[in-house]
């Protein structure tokens, strides 16, 4: 190709983008609503032959078989045990006005560094099970015990409910209210949930238990699964300065309450301080709300072309915590090992 020939398919292609680009322009809201797009999207509702209910088929799949909780899950006799202290249906908050919360936290039994390291855990009693797939407590028994991350305390929250009784064991008993609670405060791309750790529920503990954690975002992670994840990771895209660290499990990057959005919004957005883990599989979910999978390689994509410090690990399994369990002490050292 000739350059005069080259030049001039260059000038049309870059103002034909050009004339795309003037156009680009926020949706305005009588056609967000009358889209329909404000609206809920009922779990059961029949489209295309298809429900948001088949997420069900991924919570539990035979590629799950092969993963394990780490080793690390499993401390020796030698290494000590740190505190753990539970608060039942805690509900002093603003933010979420009439809403109870269950809350456990784990103190390391070295805490002759003050301040602490911080962790919090979105979904928390499901990482703090210790029969469970993470078993959070034991694991950071025994990397801290081995040097291999600083003191540690770990916050595991629950999302709020609408009434003081304590949550059913069986997640599948959670009223359609306290779901959609649990949605407005996750998959909402607002700083509320942010706030609400640092004005509200990171202080009260602070002074109750009579600890102090770490300021410096660089010695703060926050983690969650599914609308967990996008919880963790929204926190810290709005509050960098207090949460360096975003551990992601089958993150809900879809089109719940908007979180398609964020490969844009990465690429288009000066790049923020903050490192991030994520974890998907072939089997993660894939309804009417989006395709995890998808959605989590072009969330990884996207922090690859915006320069983000990341690591996105693609396993085989489904929408669960069995993947990110077994990697969760290699995790830890990624995120601050020293």
């Amino acid at each position: 190709m000739d350059y005069s020939r080259r030049s001039l398919i260059q000038t049309v292609a870059l103002a034909g983008f050009g004339s795309v680009v003037t156009k680009v322009a926020a949706m305005d809201v009588e056609t967000f609503r009358g889209l329909g797009l404000d609206k809920r999207f009922p779990a059961d509702q029949l489209v295309n032959g298809r429900t948001n209910m088949e997420l069900i088929d991924a919570l539990n799949t035979a590629e799950d078989a092969q993963y394990h909780p780490c080793a690390e899950a499993y401390p020796g006799v030698e290494v000590p045990s740190g505190s753990y202290q539970q608060f039942d249906s805690w509900s002093q908050t603003r933010i979420y006005p009439s809403t109870y919360r269950d809350i456990g936290v784990y103190l390391p039994a070295q805490t002759d560094k003050s301040p602490l390291n911080l962790i919090v855990f979105n979904d928390g009693l499901g990482y703090a099970d210790p029969n469970g797939p993470v078993r959070a407590t034991s694991v950071l028994d025994t990397l801290i015990h081995q040097n291999e991350i600083p003191p540690t305390a770990a916050v595991f929250v629950m999302p709020g409910r609408l009434a003081s009784g304590s949550a059913p064991s069986d997640p599948t008993q959670v009223s359609r209210a306290d779901m959609n609670q649990r949605s407005d405060e996750y998959d909402r791309l607002t700083p509320d949930y942010g706030a609400f750790l640092q004005q509200e529920l990171l202080p009260y503990i602070e002074q109750s238990l009579s600890v102090r954690f770490a300021s410096d975002p660089g010695r703060r992670a926050i983690c969650g699964i599914s609308s967990g994840g996008i919880c963790a990771f929204n926190t810290a895209w709005h509050y960098p300065e207090h949460f360096g660290h975003v551990i992601s499990h089958c993150g809900s990057f879809v089109n719940i309450q908007g979180g398609h959005n964020y490969p844009y919004l990465v690429r288009s957005t000066p790049r923020k301080p903050i490192r991030v883990f994520l974890t998907s599989g072939k089997r993660d979910g894939n309804i009417i709300l989006g395709n995890w999978p998808l959605a989590n390689q072009q969330m990884a994509s996207a922090l690859e072309y915006a320069g983000y410090e990341h690591r996105f690990e693609f396993g085989e399994g489904g929408h669960n915590l069995r993947h990110g369990g077994a990697l969760f002490a290699e995790t830890l050292r990624w995120v601050w090992g020293s």
